[in-house]
């Protein structure tokens, strides 16, 4: 127990080891990310410490989702997206594409993706990345399994896309979401869920998201981390290394119910009931 103890004092201080009233299910946590290799399983036990039961691992492209997926085989409660993030969209081609499709076949993935449009830095241009997620929907589409969606500053772009095919495709969900209101209603529209992170956080960029939260329904909203990014700002404490990881999800929970008005606890509940559904997961005991 000890040795226990001191490895959470090594990396989490007494004020950042928080406990969620409820299980949670983090849907976005980036743990093949060369930062975790190190200390993998004891950011596990601290998830597990923080009543994390449930993580989604994020599949960026065919190497972060095979380690994903290994990952998932290796360690109960764990699970894996797969698809190629709008940034490496350029590299679509018909070798990816199959790979991707062999991915979606694994029990172990849960959902397409991460997957999307992302006009804010176009490391892959426009076009190259409307070309790699039309495939990915149709993927989805071939495969049954939901979506897990990326967007920055293409919000019309990417409704439209989805709307030509909405009929096809099953559940989606627009991960981090931190666009304005009637991007926020057009996804809705949609009949898409949405994933919060620590970004509401953040006193410099994550106000208006404050107002937001009340009007997604419950039924539609998940939480995520997106570890080791977005390390929310207004922690109690501070980080040695700056690194976010899945124990700090109860803070972002607690913050979000804040600002919804709500307990903590119910909010807790009811983004785990909606991940659970979500990605047909069964419940954890």
């Amino acid at each position: 127990m000890a040795d226990h103890d001191q490895r959470f004092d090594d990396v989490l201080p007494e004020a950042l080891r928080f406990r969620s009233p409820a299980p949670l299910v983090d849907i976005g946590a980036n743990l093949t990310h060369a930062s975790f290799a190190g200390d993998f399983d004891t950011v596990l036990a601290r998830a597990r410490a923080a009543n994390i039961t449930t993580l989604i691992l994020t599949g960026t492209d065919r190497q972060h989702a095979e380690e994903a997926v290994a990952l998932a085989r290796r360690h109960p409660g764990l699970f894996a997206t797969a698809g190629v993030h709008p940034h490496d969209a350029s590299h679509w081609d018909g070798v990816l594409e199959q790979a991707m499709r062999d991915l979606h076949r694994q029990p172990e993935v849960v959902a397409v993706g991460e997957c999307g449009l992302d006009f804010n830095r176009n490391f892959s241009t426009p076009a190259d990345q409307e070309r790699a997620f039309e495939a990915q929907l149709a993927l989805a589409a071939e495969s049954g399994k939901p979506l897990f969606l990326h967007e920055r500053d293409a919000g019309q772009r990417m409704r439209e896309m989805l709307h030509a095919c909405r009929d096809d495709i099953g559940d989606a969900v627009v991960h981090c979401f931190t666009a304005d209101r009637d991007t926020l209603f057009g996804y809705l529209d949609l009949d898409l869920h949405i994933g919060l992170t620590g970004w509401l956080c953040d006193e410099r960029r994550g106000h208006h998201l404050r107002d937001l939260v009340k009007e997604i329904p419950l039924a539609h909203l998940m939480v995520e981390t997106d570890c080791p990014y977005l390390l929310p700002r207004n922690l109690p404490a501070k980080l040695k290394d700056r690194r976010h990881e899945p124990a700090l999800l109860p803070w972002i929970v607690k913050e979000i119910a804040h600002w919804r008005g709500i307990a903590e606890v119910e909010l807790a509940q009811a983004t785990t009931d909606t991940a659970r559904r979500f990605f047909h997961l069964e419940p954890t005991t």
